[in-house]
């Protein structure tokens, strides 16, 4: 099996993905070998899936233990194989304090603290932060450790506890919405906004690599937004275009938004 010209489909900081998933799907075919993934990124799994398709003897499911789930593992099998009874290895960690200041706790207080016990971003799907606590999505190999080594998050002492899918408890998508009047569409006028940089603060991370639009590395600054894109940049969070609600008397754009808290 040969994906010709695979490459100029995507990002060069994305060839190595597309390699490991290449072999993957090649190995399904040729070798007969079943493939469990970390969890993956939606747009990982995008490039998966477009591999898959490419080929017709190739089982194929993704599953982040809850429909909604953003970030899922994959399981690449036979064509032969029957997939949807597969175990998927994804276990539900349960943080919780009768400590106040747990309240005050985000989500990358909780991926923080996490990856400080020195797992690997994959091994960890999505995160559902709780009034007092919260629920964490990870591959079912390191359930144990993080609840024997997770005592605290940041500075808040915690108890763990492991428990199964049917028990998760999945929270509501929190966005602090934001009404914009801006020029233009583009990527640097609408993010320099809502993360309130000069345009020429925001093309700055943007032209070293260091934004995404809908998963997707995007470099450049005057690249158009549209209704649904979410967009994130290393270091400042994440948001996403909720509406375009059309033109001012002045000719700007009123643009609404909402940046994940």
């Amino acid at each position: 099996m040969a994906f010709d010209n695979i490459y100029s489909h995507f990002h060069p900081d994305e060839h190595r993905f597309v390699d490991k998933a290449a072999e993957w799907v090649e190995r399904a075919v040729y070798q007969h070998t079943v493939k469990k993934t970390d969890f993956l990124d939606p747009r990982q799994a995008f490039i998966l899936q477009t591999l898959v398709n490419r080929e017709t003897d190739v089982q194929f499911r993704l599953d982040g233990g809850y429909e909604q789930a953003e970030r899922k593992r994959a399981i690449v099998a036979p064509g032969y194989r029957h997939v949807d009874d597969e175990d998927m290895g994804i276990a539900v960690v349960s943080v919780r304090s009768d400590d106040e200041k747990i309240k005050a706790l985000n989500h990358g207080d909780y991926l923080g603290s996490v990856l400080g016990l020195g797992i690997k971003r994959d091994k960890i799907g999505d995160i559902h932060v709780h009034p007092n606590g919260a629920h964490l999505l990870v591959a079912s190999e390191i359930a144990e450790y993080i609840h024997l080594n997770l005592q605290q998050v940041h500075r808040v002492h915690v108890l763990t506890e492991t428990l199964p899918l049917a028990q998760l408890q999945v929270a509501a998508e929190q966005l602090e919405s934001m009404s914009l009047s801006v020029a233009s569409l583009r990527l640097d006028g609408i993010a320099g906004d809502v993360y309130r940089l000069s345009r020429a603060k925001i093309v700055i991370p943007i032209k070293a690599g260091r934004c995404k639009v809908n998963w997707k590395q995007e470099e450049d600054p005057s690249t158009p937004l549209k209704q649904g894109d979410v967009v994130s940049l290393q270091g400042f969070g994440r948001f996403k275009v909720l509406e375009v609600e059309g033109m001012t008397k002045k000719g700007r754009i009123r643009v609404h938004v909402g940046k994940y808290v």
